[in-house]
C-alpha cells in the first residue's frame, strides 16, 4: 500500500508500488485532468505537482512518493479562478485542449517558485509540447497571471456562457469584465 496526499485528500492506493502516478490518479482516483501523452515523460501532458515540483506523472511510480503532497489540475483551484487559469482563458489559449492541464501545471509550478519571470524563464520552465503551436499566447498569459499573483493587474475576460460580465466578475474578484 502507497500512501500521500492527493489534492490535500490523503489517499492509500492498492497498487504495485511501480505503478505512474499517472495510471493511479485516472484509474482509481478518476482524476483524469492529467493526460496521458508519449508515455516517456517528454510531452507533459501528464505534468503535476509533487511538494512544488512540475513533475511528469508517467514517469513517477507511486512507490516512488510515499508520503507527498501532490496537487493535479483538478485540485488547483475548486472554482477554477487559479490566475494561471483566468489567464490561459482570457488570452485565449486553448485550442484543442489536450496539452492545457499539463501547461497550467507548470505554470502554476514556476510561478510559485519565481513571482516574476521573464519570456526566457517561462520557455525554460514550461517545456511541455503543444502540437497546436500556441506558445506565444502561453507566454503572454503566464505572464499576465504572475502580475495579478503579484497584485499588479487583473485579468479581463468575457463572461461563461449565460454569465453577465457583471455577475462573473462579482463572483470571481480577479475578473474584471472586458471593456467595451
Amino acid at each position: 500500500m502507497t500512501r500521500f496526499t492527493v489534492n490535500n485528500n490523503p489517499v492509500e492506493y492498492r497498487m504495485d508500488p511501480q505503478t505512474p502516478l499517472l495510471w493511479a490518479l485516472r484509474d482509481a482516483s478518476n482524476l483524469t485532468g492529467a493526460k496521458y501523452g508519449c508515455g516517456n515523460g517528454q510531452c507533459g501532458a501528464c505534468t503535476v505537482d509533487i511538494d512544488g515540483q512540475a513533475v511528469m506523472a508517467c514517469q513517477t511510480a507511486i512507490g516512488a512518493i510515499e508520503g507527498s503532497f501532490v496537487t493535479t489540475i483538478e485540485g488547483l483551484s475548486r472554482e477554477r479562478d487559479h490566475p494561471v487559469q483566468l489567464a490561459f482563458i482570457a488570452g485565449n489559449v486553448p485550442q484543442c485542449g489536450f496539452c492545457i492541464p499539463g501547461m497550467i501545471m507548470a505554470a502554476a509550478v514556476l510561478l510559485k517558485r519565481n513571482r516574476n519571470p521573464s519570456e526566457d524563464d517561462i520557455r525554460a520552465g514550461i517545456t511541455n509540447l503543444c502540437r497546436c503551436g500556441v506558445y506565444p499566447r502561453i507566454i503572454d498569459a503566464v505572464l499576465d497571471a504572475a502580475r495579478v499573483q503579484r497584485g499588479d493587474g487583473e485579468i479581463a475576460v468575457g463572461a461563461p456562457p449565460g454569465t453577465s460580465p457583471a455577475d462573473a466578475a462579482r463572483r470571481v474578484p480577479a475578473l474584471v469584465p472586458p471593456a467595451d
